[in-house]
């Protein structure tokens, strides 16, 4: 593969994550910025930058054929300053491949440097994923209540944000699960669920600043997070029959860790097929591939 297109938080994000995946350096390819990253409000119009790069394409080496010769016109052979020509091609040539190899042999140390801290984040990224169970929240355990200190919050919030919502509080020893419905139920989820996923990382903050226990916080809207667990479910079970069919890896969008536990969750029980997660937050991604 001669090029690589990348998403990431910035455009030198963006270009890392390429040049691991071409196992190129950043002296052999060229770069160029397909979009520019922008930031938006709680992850509303928000852009990640997205980079194509290239290897580049060897010039042809033409040297040996464009050197001068001096002829003898006497003997009507090489004289004696060809030769010395001859020696001097010869001694710049071995000088240039001297330090293409010195610098090969830097390219590769520090190839391999990287690939061995990213194979790191990898394994520790899915040990950790792995270890973590998925979230089920059992409704019937938790006491409604009208009002919260995270009720409060979200109402002030979605104000301010100009959003009608209505919401409906449970609550538990060690949780607080959230539900919200209304005409901006859209609009408080966001693109696959960002902003849904902000809003609640924000309440979880304010509600644990000054608790001496932690209290987990779960905020859903028109049930998204249920309908979002079972559509990644069925998207990692149908790209793993797609793995064993083509016998190709596949790389999905980048995840929450959440989001990436189910497709882990999903996959582990499969004979024929390995999960694992590559990048760095916000914009790691699942890859699904053959056992070998």
């Amino acid at each position: 593969m001669d090029y690589s297109e990348k998403w990431g938080v910035d455009v030198e994000e963006a270009v890392r994550l390429a040049l691991i995946d071409l196992k190129l350096s950043r002296d052999e390819v060229e770069v160029t910025v397909l979009e520019q990253p922008s930031k938006g409000f709680f992850g509303i119009g928000s852009k990640l930058a997205k980079v194509r790069v290239e290897k580049k394409k060897e010039e042809k080496k033409e040297e040996a054929a464009k050197t001068d010769v001096v002829f003898d016109k006497e003997k009507g052979a090489e004289g004696p300053e060809a030769v010395e020509n001859d020696e001097a091609v010869k001694e710049k040539k071995v000088e240039t491949e001297r330090h293409q190899n010195r610098d090969g042999r830097k390219d590769d140390r520090k190839s391999r440097k990287n690939r061995n801290r990213n194979e790191r984040k990898v394994h520790d990224g899915k040990q950790n994923e792995r270890n973590l169970n998925i979230d089920v929240v059992d409704k019937e355990k938790l006491e409604e209540v009208e009002e919260h200190e995270a009720l409060t919050f979200l109402k002030d919030v979605t104000e301010k944000m100009g959003l009608h919502l209505n919401f409906k509080a449970r609550v538990g020893e060690d949780m607080v699960y959230i539900e919200m419905d209304g005409k901006d139920s859209g609009t408080i989820i966001g693109k696959r669920g960002q902003t849904l996923d902000s809003i609640q990382y924000l309440t979880s903050l304010v509600i644990n600043k000054d608790s001496e226990n932690y209290i987990k916080v779960v905020i859903d809207a028109e049930n998204y997070r249920a309908k979002r667990q079972k559509t990644l479910e069925q998207l990692a079970e149908r790209l793993a029959a797609k793995v064993i069919r083509t016998g190709k890896y596949v790389r999905l969008e980048p995840m929450n860790p959440y989001e990436r536990k189910i497709i882990h969750a999903t996959l582990q029980q499969n004979p024929e097929i390995i999960t694992r997660s590559e990048g760095e937050e916000p914009y790691r991604r699942v890859i699904i591939e053959l056992k070998k």
